[in-house]
């Protein structure tokens, strides 16, 4: 790794995890990667020049045992993070190392971490829809094929058990791969997605890259451009779509306000670093798509103080196309996946992008489930009897519409024993729109509840049906095994 150019130094200062060094034979370059400590377990990454020698890094690994007046080494280059195959079902930290216990990974290639985004040229022009085979995202929150989606949601609401379900459906529909990166995760979360991947069988086509929380800042800051990094390779050199998981981006931002304080830079409002958008962009602006394939992404999104008017919120929206919301009352009602449909939205739900029918297919559905909430209180206190007729049809439609968005998962068919189901964008559209026509007003809500087509309802019905007809016939024969002696007994008596 040590190039010819490498030069020694002598470190000057050390307060916390930044640290600063002089060079007598040429400055390091901004990114440089800098060795110290005895077997050169210390990391450091410059990030400022305060004069013609000296030079300002932040640690990516603790400096324990790291002194004044010690030697440090300018290797000459940057961060550099392994690409290729290999790396599939791996767990990777921010160097590029693998913490999942199965030995190291032997990977032809390594790239530096630090890449300008795909120039205007590059890119695809046009947008188009990525479909994820769930229905109530295709239909009322369809994501950009090459865009970033949030994800909000709190805990036990079913985020991971969408996201192993977005990684399954990318492997079968997009022939694609799938990239977590974890930047603050608690080690338990992260622990915990490792064996459901694993045990949902989605593993072999992941990558998972991690910084935990109880990293150092600058590891925390740099781990999402080492997931990008991998990410870029499966994209422009295998043309392969790529599905980029962030949990969660407000850690990327928060390690940096930390760096930008050790740093001693003046901070701007509420306390960030004067440098957010820069760094943001810097990230957002790699996720995009070219004319061969794409890097999608969705990105856990946290609120600090769920206040929206946040400089860290307001930055990551401006990147977001689409929002994707969880709902802890739809989760606690069974109705799994747990989007709220009317708090979701995006920006690709535009005539000029989905087409009018899908468009105004949406809408209706926003209309109805927006109606049967503003009705919600009324048949609380008085019943459905106190409706309008046309109030109780739109009762009966919005019901049925929230089960028919329900869908079966693959990756949780060993718990539930419902066989998984990947629905395509034209199947549920025709379905929301027969629902919307009063087609299925006769079929109980039950039927339409956890199913894949709408079509499938019908064969839930008659199955019900003939299931009811059984116990009906059953209960008919035993009473009437009952009657002659009761008829004995009347006689006897």
């Amino acid at each position: 790794m040590i190039t010819q150019e490498s030069s020694y130094g002598t470190i000057t200062s050390i307060v916390g995890s930044v640290v600063e060094a002089r060079f007598t034979r040429g400055v390091p370059g901004i990114n440089n990667l800098l060795i110290a400590g005895e077997n050169g377990e210390i990391l450091v990454e410059v990030a400022l020049h305060l004069d013609g020698q000296t030079v300002r890094g932040n640690a990516l690994t603790p400096t324990r045992g790291l002194a004044l007046g010690a030697a440090i080494k300018d290797t000459g280059e940057t961060l550099k993070a392994p690409v290729g195959t290999e790396t599939l079902g791996r767990m990777f930290n921010v160097f590029g190392e693998t913490i999942d216990r199965k030995g190291s990974v032997d990977a032809q290639e390594r790239r530096s971490i630090h890449h300008k985004a795909p120039g205007l040229t590059e890119r695809a022009t046009e947008s188009e829809i990525f479909t994820t085979g769930i229905k109530a995202i295709d239909v009322l929150s369809p994501l950009e094929r090459g865009g970033k989606a949030g994800l909000f949601g709190g805990a036990g609401v079913g985020k991971t058990v969408l996201i192993t379900e977005l990684i399954h459906n990318m492997v079968g529909e997009h022939e694609g791969v799938s990239i977590f990166c974890g930047i603050g995760e608690r080690c338990r979360e992260g622990e915990e997605l490792y064996r459901e991947m694993k045990d949902a069988g989605v593993l072999d086509n992941t990558v998972m890259v991690f910084g935990q929380m109880n990293e150092p800042p600058g590891s925390r800051f740099r781990v999402g451009l080492t997931a990008l990094t991998m990410a870029e390779y499966f994209r422009d050199d295998r043309r392969q779509d790529v599905l980029l998981l962030v949990d969660n981006i407000f850690r990327f931002i928060q390690a940096g306000m930390e760096l930008s304080g050790l740093l001693g830079l003046m901070p701007s409002r509420l306390g960030y670093q004067p440098t957010m958008a820069s760094e943001l962009s810097a990230l957002q602006e790699r996720i995009t798509n070219t004319a061969h394939a794409a890097i999608t992404s969705i990105q856990a999104v946290y609120v600090p103080a769920d206040d929206l008017t946040d400089p860290a919120a307001v930055h990551t929206f401006s990147h977001l196309s689409a929002s994707i919301v969880l709902s802890r009352k739809r989760a606690s009602e069974g109705l799994y996946p747990a989007v709220d449909p009317l708090q979701s939205n995006s920006k690709m739900l535009t005539p000029q992008v989905v087409g009018e029918r899908h468009y105004g297919i949406a809408q209706e559905i926003r209309r109805t489930l927006a109606s049967y909430e503003d009705l919600k209180d009324i048949i609380a206190m008085l019943g459905m009897e106190e409706l309008s007729r046309d109030d109780r049809k739109t009762v009966f439609r919005a019901r049925r519409l929230e089960r028919f968005l329900t869908q079966p998962f693959f990756t949780t068919e060993q718990f539930t024993g419902t066989p998984g189901r990947s629905v395509s964008l034209e199947d549920a559209l025709d379905g929301c729109e027969r629902i919307l026509n009063d087609e299925f007003s006769d079929f109980s809500e039950k039927a339409l509840y956890m199913i894949g087509k709408v079509d499938e309802a019908r064969e839930k019905a008659r199955k019900a049906s003939n299931s009811s007809d059984q116990d009906k016939d059953k209960g008919e024969g035993e009473g009437e095994d009952r009657n002659p002696q009761d008829s004995d007994g009347g006689e006897a008596a």
